[in-house]
C-alpha cells in the first residue's frame, strides 16, 4: 500500500492508480495512519522527507505500530550514508550525523534490530516479541501506549509511546500469532480471530463467511464473464467485512482495497491484513481520498443498511 500527500505538480497517487498499483493519498503528520496495528511485513520510505528522528520518535513509534513482529522497515536516502552525500544534499555533515544518531538511537529503543546499511539504504528488523528484547524487560525509556484499542485509530491523534505486543509463552513465538506464508495465508484463519481477538468472531463464524464470498463471487461471474478475467485491474469493496470477496477473486491481475467503515460493528481489517490483503479504514460520510477515476470496479454489499440512519 503506497500513500503520499496531494501535491498540485506531481500527483504521484494518481500515477501510481493509474498504473494499477494501490495507493491513497495520506501524510504521516498527527494522526495515527488508517491501518490496524501489526499490518505490514515491511515498510519503505524512500526520500519521503519525514523527520523520523523529531518529535521524540513519534513517526518512527508509529511505524513500529502497523509493523508485524518481525517486519522490516527500509530507509533509504538522506541521512544514511551522509560522509558520502552530504554535499549533493546540501547540508551540512553536522546536521545529517545528528538526524541518523537519532534515528540510530529510537530504533535502539524500539528494539529494532539494524541488519544491513549499504549504500544509501539501511534495514531495520523488529522483534517477533517482547521478550526477545532485553532492554524493553528492564527498566525502559520509551513509554508504552496505555490504550486498550491499538486500532481505533480514526482521527486519534499520534502519541509518543510505543504499542505493546501481545504476550507470548516462549522467547521464540511470534507475539499475536505466526502467519502462514501466501497464498496459504489467504484462507487460513487469521490469528486475530483464532486467538479470540476480534470480539464475537469464531473460526466458523469466520469460515462460513468465507465459502458464502466464493458461492457470490461464482455467481457474480456468472451476470459479468469479465469479472474474473483480470479485465478490472483496480478494485473497491466498499464494506470488506473479513475480505472474504477479495479473497474469492485474488488473482494477480487484480487487486481490492478493502475497506472497513468506522461504523461497522467489529473492526475486521487486522484479520483483512492477515490474509495477505489490503484495506484501509474509512467513514463514507466523507469523501474517499483518492483521484477521480481511479476504480475499474466497485463493490458494496450491505453498505447503504450501515448508514441506513445516518
Amino acid at each position: 500500500m503506497s500513500f503520499a500527500p496531494r501535491d498540485s505538480h506531481e500527483a504521484q497517487v494518481q500515477f501510481a492508480l493509474e498504473r494499477g498499483v494501490p495507493a491513497v493519498i495520506g501524510v504521516l503528520g498527527t494522526i495515527k495512519l488508517p491501518y490496524p496495528s501489526r499490518a505490514f511485513d515491511m515498510a519503505h520510505c524512500s526520500r519521503c522527507l519525514i523527520p523520523w528522528g523529531m518529535n521524540d520518535g513519534l513517526y518512527m513509534m508509529e511505524v513500529d505500530r502497523v509493523l508485524r513482529p518481525g517486519g522490516y522497515w527500509v530507509l533509504s536516502g538522506p541521512p544514511i550514508n551522509w560522509k558520502a552525500n552530504y554535499k549533493g544534499w546540501q547540508r551540512t555533515k553536522e546536521d545529517l550525523e545528528a538526524e541518523q544518531n537519532k534515528i540510530e538511537e529510537m530504533a535502539e529503543l524500539l528494539c529494532w534490530e539494524k541488519v544491513s546499511e549499504k549504500g544509501e539504504t539501511a534495514i531495520w528488523r523488529k522483534r517477533v516479541n517482547t521478550e526477545s528484547c532485553p532492554s524493553r524487560l528492564e527498566e525502559s525509556t520509551v513509554q508504552m501506549c496505555e490504550s486498550t484499542n491499538a486500532d481505533d485509530v480514526w482521527y486519534k491523534k499520534m502519541k509518543a509511546c510505543v504499542t505493546p505486543l501481545p504476550d507470548v509463552q516462549n522467547p521464540s513465538e511470534v507475539a499475536g500469532g505466526a502467519i502462514k506464508p501466501f497464498p496459504s495465508r489467504l484462507n487460513a484463519v487469521p490469528p486475530k480471530i483464532s486467538n479470540g481477538l476480534i470480539p464475537g468472531v469464531s473460526s466458523e463464524a469466520y469460515q462460513k463467511d468465507n465459502k458464502m464470498w466464493k458461492k457470490h463471487v461464482k455467481a457474480y461471474s456468472n451476470v459479468n464473464k469479465y469479472l474474473l478475467t483480470g479485465r478490472y485491474r483496480n478494485i473497491m469493496d466498499m464494506n470488506a467485512g473479513f475480505g472474504g470477496f477479495a479473497a474469492a477473486i485474488e488473482s494477480p491481475k487484480s487487486w481490492v482495497m478493502n475497506v472497513v467503515p468506522t461504523i461497522a460493528k467489529i473492526a475486521t481489517l487486522g484479520a483483512v491484513y492477515e490474509r495477505g490483503l489490503i484495506g484501509i479504514y474509512h467513514d463514507w460520510c466523507e469523501a474517499f481520498s483518492t483521484y477521480p477515476r481511479t476504480y475499474d470496479l466497485i463493490h458494496a454489499s450491505g453498505l447503504f443498511t450501515l448508514y441506513s440512519n445516518k
